[in-house]
Formats: structure tokens, sequence, C-alpha cells
């Protein structure tokens, strides 16, 4: 296992060479500033993070420690929470009207549950590997790890098409957790400080997010590789932006600063 884990760690400082490269040459990068930043338990190993109606919900990771939850942003206070079996290592989460996705990362499972109560309604097959999950108002998108993202009819999680993910012609893979933010496909690259901008439609990286240095304003639950940067909710009716990352204690609400 950790000689998976140097391996995946080498690729990730590979790619985020050659997105720098290619960023600087005609990319527009943006760095941030902290607005405000929220209570995060240390010990989630953050996997999906949503944020709706005024609450955050979390898919977390890990087997015998994947859940799902919903909690208070200003205090953390978990106000609901349903555990996945012990066989799961859970991943991405996406509400979609009353119901609520939650992605397995090997087992291929996904499970449904009614939004208000959590009570699983349904399973689903996915044939690829799960990691992040988001929804553009008619169809889920998955990734998967690669450079690929995957469009999915909700009521039967069927994929409809796929789209490669590039910038500046070359393949953006690990891509992570996804939230899709007026129009634009917003996902973490894994193991980097890096989130890419995507268009849904062509797969072309628009602009990138610098978040270089915000993991060392946190305290981390665990050193070493596990505790990156991974997690973003956005706030559509106040337009709030937040990140957080695994084994993180806090969500931070930041600011983008153009170039």
């Amino acid at each position: 296992m950790r000689n998976n884990q140097i391996i995946a760690r080498l690729a990730a400082l590979i790619l985020l060479v050659q997105v720098l490269g290619a960023a600087q040459a005609q990319t527009t990068v943006y760095s941030y500033e902290v607005v405000n930043r929220y209570p995060h338990e240390p010990t989630a190993y953050t996997q999906g993070l949503r944020y709706a109606d005024g609450m955050m919900y979390e898919g977390t990771g890990r087997r015998g420690q994947s859940v799902l939850k919903k909690y208070s942003l200003d205090d953390g206070r978990v106000v609901q929470s349903r555990r996945l079996g012990d066989r799961y290592f859970g991943e991405g989460i996406e509400i979609v009207e009353d119901r609520i996705f939650q992605l397995t990362w090997q087992a291929h499972m996904v499970f449904v549950y009614d939004l208000e109560t959590f009570e699983q309604l349904d399973t689903f097959y996915n044939p690829t590997e799960g990691w992040g999950l988001t929804y553009d108002g008619s169809e889920l998108i998955l990734s998967d790890g690669s450079a690929n993202l995957y469009f999915i009819d909700p009521e039967n999680f069927v994929t409809t098409r796929t789209v490669q993910v590039s910038l500046d012609g070359n393949p953006v893979s690990s891509l992570n957790e996804l939230e899709y933010i007026d129009g634009e496909v917003w996902a973490n690259i894994w193991q980097t400080e890096f989130i890419v901008r995507i268009d849904p439609e062509s797969g072309q990286v628009n602009s990138l997010v610098n978040l270089t240095g915000l993991a060392d304003q946190t305290t981390r639950y665990e050193s070493g590789i596990e505790a990156v940067l991974n997690g973003i909710a956005y706030d559509r009716e106040r337009q709030r932006l937040f990140v957080t990352g695994k084994l993180w204690s806090d969500i931070f609400e930041i600011r983008l600063v153009a170039p």
C-alpha cells in the first residue's frame, strides 16, 4: 500500500509540474483570500462536500469510518448521520432534488438516500471507481481519478457521455471532488493544492485556483500525504465558496483573487 501511495504522489507531482507550466503559458491562475473559517471534524476523511438549505452535507471515506452526515456550518453540530457498512470506502456525494447520492471507491456501489430522513431508497452499479460527484441540474457528473468526467442519468445511473479534461491539449488526471458552479465543473486535483475549473461541454480547463498555503492555516489530524486538500462546496444563494481537506480541522470560506 505504501508503494502505491508513493507512486501516486510522484504521479501527482509530475502532473502539478505540467499544469503549472501550461498555466503560466496561457491559462488564468487565481489566488485566494480567506474570508471566514468554520469548524470541521479533524478525523473526517473528506470525500464529498455539499452546502444546501443552510446546512453542510459531507461524505467521508476509509473502510469502517465512512459516513454521510449533515451538520451546522457555524458550529459543526451534527444533526443527522448514516454510517456505511465496514466493507465500503465512501466517496463523493451529491443532492438531486429530494435524494442524496453517495459513491463508493472500488465496490462499484452507489447508495441513494432520502434527503430528509437519510433512509436508503435505492442502489446503483457504477462500472468505474467512484471519486467525485456533482450535478448540473439535469445530469450527475462523476470523476474516477482519471482525466475523464462521466455524465450520468440520475434516474438509472447510466452514462450518457464522457468528456476528457485537458489543459493546453494535455489530459489532466487525478480529478477528485467536484462542484458545479455557474456553468463550470470545479475539481480538486488529488494530492495537489490546485482546483481546475472545467468547461463541461469541451472538457477544456478554463482557469485554475492556486490554494498553496491553505493547508498550513489549519490543524491536520495526520501528517503525510493523506491530509490533503479535498472538498468544494458553494452556497448559491449567498455566493459563498467553501473548501476543506481530508483530516483538516477547518472549513474555509474563500474569495478568489484575480492575477
